[in-house]
C-alpha cells in the first residue's frame, strides 16, 4: 500500500486491495472511504466486496464514488462529515489518491486557509497548487 499522510488524521492512497484492511486496522485506521466508482475496477475491488472485507477487519467503510464531474458539494460534504464523525485515522482511496485529496481540499476550503490546504496535499505528494484560486473563491463565498 502507498498510504500518504495529508493531515494528522486524513490519509489518501491509490487503489487498495481487500487483503489490506487488516493491516489498516492494525495501523489505527477507523474508517476507509472508497472514492473509486465500481466501473473503474474489477469485481474483486467493487465497493460491496471491499465493504465486506473492511467490516470483517473491524473498519467502518463509506462509498463515495467520485469523478471530476460528480465531485459535487454533497459528495464533498459526505467526505468531510465522514472524517469528522470518525475517531482515529481515515484513509480515502481512488485510482491514484488525487481525487480523494481534491475532495478533501474542496470540502475544507471554507474552514482552512488555501495555502494550508495546498501545503498539506503537497506533503502527501499531491500538487494542488492549480486549485488554489478555486479554494480561495470557495472560502470567500462562505
Amino acid at each position: 500500500m502507498d498510504i500518504r499522510q495529508i493531515t494528522d488524521r486524513f490519509f489518501a492512497a491509490p487503489q487498495i486491495d481487500a487483503a489490506d484492511f487488516a493491516a489498516l486496522a492494525d495501523a489505527g485506521f477507523g474508517l476507509v472511504i472508497n472514492n473509486r466508482p465500481d466501473g473503474e475496477v474489477g469485481p474483486d475491488q467493487h465497493s460491496e466486496t471491499m465493504r465486506a472485507a473492511a467490516e470483517a477487519a473491524g473498519l467502518k467503510y463509506v462509498v463515495n464514488p467520485l469523478t471530476m464531474e460528480t465531485m459535487t458539494e454533497d459528495r464533498q460534504a459526505l467526505q468531510r462529515d465522514s472524517l469528522a464523525d470518525c475517531e482515529g485515522k481515515v484513509l480515502a482511496y481512488c485510482r491514484s489518491g488525487t481525487r480523494s485529496t481534491i475532495c478533501w481540499a474542496l470540502a475544507h476550503a471554507g474552514e482552512m486557509a488555501s495555502e494550508d490546504i495546498v501545503n498539506a496535499a503537497a506533503q502527501g505528494g499531491y500538487d494542488l497548487s492549480g486549485l488554489k484560486p478555486h479554494l480561495e473563491q470557495i472560502k470567500n463565498n462562505k
